[in-house]
């Protein structure tokens, strides 16, 4: 590997691909540090102003999911370096990142990890061919003969590959086709979390950064959706760099290769993974600086908004009274004749799967409650409970659990519009729909735990507290109903517009964006930093197709067979108190009402000596592996032991077998403790739902990190875009973020 990289990666080239980086990276963070003055006005205004969305009917866990496990098990990696099959214990942490060990041994006895693969950008590949395929089309005329020796090896018939377009990629592979299909549903949730990086609590930096992107890429005549948004902003920015600078290199480095097509193919990913390195430095070091450059004019900015907010405000009106003038009888033509006319197609394609996964994750709840209703029944009542609430809390966490809702947006497809409307592929608005089931389950759960946590308060038999739990039950129902109603539709208009705006925008390009620089002279100077003559006019744009987008999901709500609710309707709380529950502390199950606590039903009580006592011990358990993911028959199925010493490398089906025998013999995983998931802190309005409001949604944001936070398991040093190897003994804290209500942020 070394031998490739030096070749083709000598100095003279490394500094010119570190030249065409730090081009194209100051080239857009010129258009970050436009639209991030634009974004303070506009979060500035809104907070001003107050607008916002219906009241939710569910409560939000303000608790995130931090020390616990969501999957832990084992699995065969191919190594690279030595081109040999070996055993690693792998685990998912709240983060979604997949961190390999040598063993749980090595786990145990705190050890580096082998790697932490952040999956944003990545796709599960289920067979060779698909691989292989992929692998081809990204290195032209490499393309293997039949009968040759293939790019690599799988011992058994059930490969999972994690591919990139640009980083490294990782090979694993599992003994039985059930074994492949739950390291699947497990590896699709780490890809789903980590690409929903970038947290929608930043009202400022997020929209800028996203808008930029957007608009950097319209500068290139890039139009449409781009599937490469994904991860954190440095991520991202590694992904622009590449999508312009990857092209180039081939072209200039492909014909240089030698040998078979398949080790031409292996050059060829060792080459772009070390450029994809180089890029992701030179990228955070650029945007960091820049960021911190804005953080530190932001006040000053943010003095003259309060100051001149109303002149601000009369200023913008002014100039998109002009700008709609002159811009809106060319833009009301196009809409009409081309994008009018297939709102309704588009709109039938994405509602019937995401309707289905909303209905799915309603029938999963509802069969979970129910089971945990007749377990009290039948298994000792209360002195169970806190047993089965700790696995009910975890169920938006569960990908096994939740690969049924998610599955449902799987047959999604724009067929012809998808070429019509130029949207590079559906699997943005498939893993948005799939974030909100997820987030939509955790906060029917979490809104059941509290309504049961009172009810216990009252000290039930277990006969009154089977019928408070089917009450319970069906009041959290219709909440989840109309909740999942206003989601549904917020994210219908979100991706009609995601669809629909690009489109407009390439389409009035041609005579139209040459006329724009005369509007600049209507902004004054000392508004400049706030007010940006591209901004509005694609706001001008996005109003003259937001009335029939509004009405199409209007009359679709008027449909049953989709089961949402008409924007007229307004569900009044049926539970006055039932936010100010949600303000005090987590419930633990397990302490409250575990085996230990036979007494049943009062409410929580007071620490004893004794608790306190254990307090350190719970915290030291907390950090053992404990998985959301278990075998219901048999525990883990690769849960591991310690690891024969210097196995060799198994290439066949029996010699797999036999390792894998070794590990199902070790000892078994250590019991469920509670877990704490859920989505971040957010406001609880008032308890009475208000009618949709009809503004314009804002496009879904891909935004920054929040604040980082120290968590086993480690890190090893290069672990934003692959593995490294450490040599340090410890395990020095991983860094990251807590959970938002879009998903995860995956900086580690």
């Amino acid at each position: 590997m070394g031998d490739v990289l030096s070749t083709h990666l000598d100095d003279a080239r490394r500094q010119h691909i570190a030249e065409k980086t730090g081009k194209i990276l100051r080239e857009f963070l010129r258009f970050y540090e436009d639209q991030y003055g634009v974004a303070l006005f506009s979060s500035m205004r809104h907070e001003i102003e107050g607008t916002g969305l219906p009241q939710a009917q569910l409560l939000w866990r303000k608790v995130p999911l931090d020390e616990r496990v969501i999957f832990s098990g084992n699995l065969f990696q191919y190594q690279e370096d030595s081109k040999k099959w070996r055993n690693r214990f792998s685990l998912v942490p709240h983060n979604y990142g997949l961190v390999l060990y040598d063993n749980k041994v090595g786990y145990e006895r705190q050890t580096p990890p082998r790697a932490i693969i952040n999956s944003a950008g990545y796709k599960i590949l289920t067979s060779l061919d698909q691989y292989l395929e992929l692998v081809g089309n990204s290195l032209p005329g490499t393309t293997s003969k039949s009968g040759s020796a293939p790019i690599l090896k799988c011992p058994t018939q059930f490969p999972l590959i994690l591919w990139h377009p640009y980083a490294r990629h990782y090979y694993f592979c599992m003994m039985t086709e059930a074994e492949q299909d739950k390291w699947q549903a497990v590896l699709q949730d780490c890809i789903r979390h980590c690409n929903n990086g970038i947290p929608e609590d930043s009202k400022v930096e997020g929209p800028a950064f996203t808008d930029a992107i957007r608009m950097y890429r319209q500068s290139k005549e890039l139009y449409g959706t781009w599937e490469m948004l994904c991860g954190n902003e440095v991520q991202i920015l590694s992904n622009l760099v590449m999508e312009e600078l990857g092209p180039e290199l081939k072209a200039e480095l492909a014909p240089r290769l030698k040998g078979k097509p398949q080790e031409r193919q292996r050059q060829w990913i060792q080459i772009s993974d070390a450029v994809y390195r180089m890029v992701y430095e030179q990228a955070k070091a650029s945007f960091e600086e820049v960021l911190s450059k804005l953080q530190l004019a932001r006040p000053a900015m943010e003095a003259v908004i309060r100051t001149d907010m109303d002149q601000i405000i009369t200023s913008k009106e002014h100039l998109a009274s002009k700008i709609r003038g002159f811009i809106l009888p060319k833009a009301e033509v196009c809409v009409r004749n081309h994008v009018q006319p297939y709102i309704p197609s588009i709109l039938e394609a994405l509602m019937v799967p995401t309707s289905q996964g909303f209905t799915e994750v309603r029938d999963v709840f509802f069969k979970e409650v129910t089971d945990m209703n007749l377990n009290v029944i039948n298994e000792g009542g209360i002195d169970k409970l806190g047993e089965y609430m700790e696995k009910l809390s975890q169920l938006a966490y569960h990908p096994l659990k939740m690969q049924s809702c998610y599955e449902k947006m799987e047959p999604l497809r724009l067929d012809g519009l998808q070429q019509r409307f130029d949207v590079s592929s559906t699997s943005v608005f498939k893993q948005r729909a799939q974030i909100h089931m997820r987030e939509q389950m955790d906060n029917a759960v979490y809104t059941f735990e509290t309504l049961l946590h009172q009810e216990l308060g009252k000290g039930p038999t277990k006969e009154e507290l089977c019928t408070s739990i089917q009450r319970i039950l069906e009041r959290v129902l219709k909440k989840y109903d109309y909740d999942s109603s206003t989601v549904r539709k917020r994210f219908f208009r979100e991706a009609l517009l995601q669809i629909t705006i690009p489109f407009l925008l390439k389409k009035l390009a041609p005579t139209c964006k040459s006329e724009l620089p005369r509007f600049q002279e209507l902004i004054f100077e000392d508004f400049a930093r706030f007010l940006l003559v591209e901004n509005t006019y694609e706001e001008v744009v996005l109003q003259t197709v937001m009335k029939d987008i509004l009405q199409a999901v209007k009359e679709a709500a008027v449909q049953r067979k989709h089961n949402l609710y008409r924007d007229s309707m307004v569900m009044h709380n049926s539970d006055p108190n039932l936010h100010l529950l949600a303000e005090g502390a987590p419930i633990d199950w397990g302490e409250e009402y575990g085996d230990s606590n036979s007494g049943g039903g009062g409410g929580s009580p007071s620490p004893s000596a004794p608790e306190a006592a254990t307090l350190s011990e719970k915290r030291r358990r907390a950090k053992q592996v404990v998985s959301v993911v278990q075998d219901e028959e048999a525990g883990l199925a690769f849960e591991a032991g310690p690891e024969p010493p210097s196995p060799a490398s198994p290439d066949s089906v029996t010699e797999l077998h036999g390792l894998l025998a070794q590990d199902l013999r070790a000892e078994s995983p250590p019991p469920a403790s509670p877990l704490l998931n859920g989505a971040p802190a957010q406001e609880s309005p008032q308890p009475v739902a208000a009618p949709e409001a009809a503004s314009p949604p804002t496009l879904p944001q891909h935004l920054p990190p929040g604040k980082a936070v120290d968590l086993e398991p480690p890190k090893p040093s290069d672990q934003e875009t692959g593995e490294q190897v450490s040599s340090l003994g410890g395990r020095p804290p991983i860094h990251i973020t807590t959970e938002d209500s879009a998903g995860v942020q995956t900086e580690f």
